[in-house]
């Protein structure tokens, strides 16, 4: 076991780590806002008591707070940094409304809060392409290369020189696909499709629930069925190949995302595995101790997850604002102030009670009761 780095290390990676991704996030709404023709305020990374800043010629704010936990864009006329609309702004005449984010038609205000989320995932992209043009990919065919007696694979009848397919009627070109789909999945049942001596052969077998601890010691629950393959093999991929894997990569994180969600909604998974910005920060630390390469992959990933986490349709996030201007846009008229001001409040309190709750699970796996 590979011991943790140290607390100024950690506390650096996770800077580096959090800070040009949400620069990245607020930039997508900045960008698209100024494309428009609305005039932006503030640009904060961080939150709280500004740090540092400046004003440049556009009148707009730039500043960095104190809580780097995440950061946002004000536009003009807003009455906070949730971009909460001013109910006074109703009464200026229409020669003052000119710039003002909540008189831009509904498409526009609705492509520019979608920008922030999905300019993360762009990021997750484009860093992938990067890493696979640079480092490569694994292409080790899924072949079962090795077996272990009495585990599931075993008893449900694979054989050496067997060729996966298919899992669940899912194509599976590379062995590193079929373990990915195989992991996300503990205790589950699968249909294997299986090439055998030219031959199709359909194998259904369940995985093993199994908690494993990686180099530094954190334990996560997988799924298991006892096959190996070939040793890997990472080449690196021509342009012509590159935004197709890199796409493969950008929604398989998505659907990491999607599935273990879902496994604890229905309970599948403990929601003791969920992790928040202290656990972040820990592996943070330890993905940058381990060099660039899976420093950038930890990037990526935690890219896709701030996409996705800002699409959720929870007032206070993006995805929340997304459904107040797909009603609005259905309406033909916006949702009422008083509506909009209860949402706001109730996403206020659910946001700080899952904030709670993902802190006191951090502390718990950091042994600290």
């Amino acid at each position: 076991m590979i011991e943790s780095p140290g607390f100024l290390f950690t506390v650096m990676a996770f800077l580096l780590v959090i800070g040009p991704l949400v620069f990245v996030h607020e930039m997508g709404h900045y960008l698209v806002a100024r494309w428009f023709g609305t005039r932006v305020e503030k640009f904060s990374i961080g939150f709280g008591r500004e740090i540092v800043g400046w004003t440049d010629k556009r009148g707009t704010r730039w500043k960095v707070g104190w809580m780097p936990l995440g950061g946002y864009v004000q536009f003009k006329g807003d009455m906070n940094a949730a971009s909460q609309p001013d109910p006074e702004l109703a009464k200026l005449p229409e020669a003052e409304r000119d710039g003002l984010f909540q008189f831009k038609p509904v498409w526009q205000r609705f492509l520019i809060i979608l920008a922030g989320p999905m300019i993360n995932l762009v990021f997750a992209f484009v860093l992938f392409m990067g890493l696979l043009g640079t480092y490569g990919q694994a292409q080790n065919p899924a072949v079962v290369t090795a077996l272990q007696e009495g585990l599931p694979a075993d008893e449900a009848g694979f054989e050496l020189g067997d060729r996966v397919v298919a899992v669940d009627g899912r194509a599976v070109e590379r062995f590193a696909d079929l373990a990915t789909y195989v992991s996300l999945r503990p205790g589950q049942e699968m249909a294997f499709d299986v090439v055998r001596d030219g031959m199709p052969v359909e194998i259904v077998a369940t995985t093993l629930d199994v908690t494993e601890a990686d180099r530094f010691g954190n334990e996560a629950r997988i799924g298991r069925i006892g096959i190996y393959g070939t040793a890997i093999e990472m080449q690196p991929l021509g342009i012509a190949e590159l935004p197709g894997a890199a796409m493969d990569q950008t929604v398989g994180g998505l659907e990491m995302i999607v599935v273990g969600l879902g496994q604890i909604v229905s309970g599948q998974r403990s929601i003791e595995e969920l992790g928040g910005p202290l656990k972040i920060g820990q592996i943070s630390g330890q993905a940058a101790s381990l060099g660039l390469y899976a420093f950038l992959v930890f990037m990526a990933m935690i890219s896709i997850n701030l996409g996705f986490i800002n699409l959720l349709p929870i007032p206070m996030l993006d995805g929340g604002h997304l459904v107040f201007y797909a009603a609005e846009a259905v309406r033909r008229k916006p949702i009422k102030p008083e509506a909009q001001e209860w949402a706001f409040r109730m996403g206020l309190a659910v946001l700080l009670g899952f904030m709670v709750m993902v802190t006191v699970i951090d502390l718990r796996s950091f042994d600290l009761w």
